[in-house]
């Protein structure tokens, strides 16, 4: 028998182990990682239309935490484009079978905790860990932070 479990944490990989050897059953677990690494930030970012990758650079050259205000400011009040193409690049990349199903978006809304009913987003955040892999995959791009982004200012 095989058993297939992607997106599992490690924790509950060992639950299921522990209850298949209770059983007397032996089991397999193997992991795959749903994390983002250059290569797969590079073809993300590649696979952007130049507004949804405009919108990247700002949140990456915000370490990870732009206010919502700003991006709307730079995208003339109108969000909605690059926030759908953000959207669309995970699945289809698990489609392309370039990462696996259950790789979390690397870009996610940020709403008001004081006010959990339908709101704008009040910022956009990417964890440390995804902002460093970012950077480097749009160094291997050859595409720059801040100065490209937004002339510098």
């Amino acid at each position: 028998m095989r058993i297939t479990i992607e997106g599992a944490s490690e924790a509950f990989a060992e639950k299921v182990l522990a209850f298949a050897a209770q059983q007397g059953a032996e089991l397999t677990v193997t992991a795959i990682d749903t994390g983002w690494t250059p290569e797969r930030a590079e073809r993300y970012l590649a696979s952007l239309p130049a507004n949804a990758l405009r919108f990247a650079q700002l949140v990456v050259d915000a370490d990870g935490d732009k206010p919502a205000e700003e991006l709307r400011e730079a995208f003339r009040g109108e969000l909605r484009g690059p926030t759908i193409a953000l959207s669309r690049a995970v699945p289809r990349g698990v489609r392309r079978k370039w990462w696996p199903s259950g790789t979390e978006a690397p870009i996610t809304p940020r709403y008001d905790p004081e006010h959990p009913s339908w709101q704008k987003a009040i910022a956009y955040t990417m964890t440390r860990e995804n902002v460093a892999v970012f950077r480097i995959a749009f160094a291997q791009l050859g595409i720059g932070l801040t100065a490209s982004v937004d002339g510098g200012n």
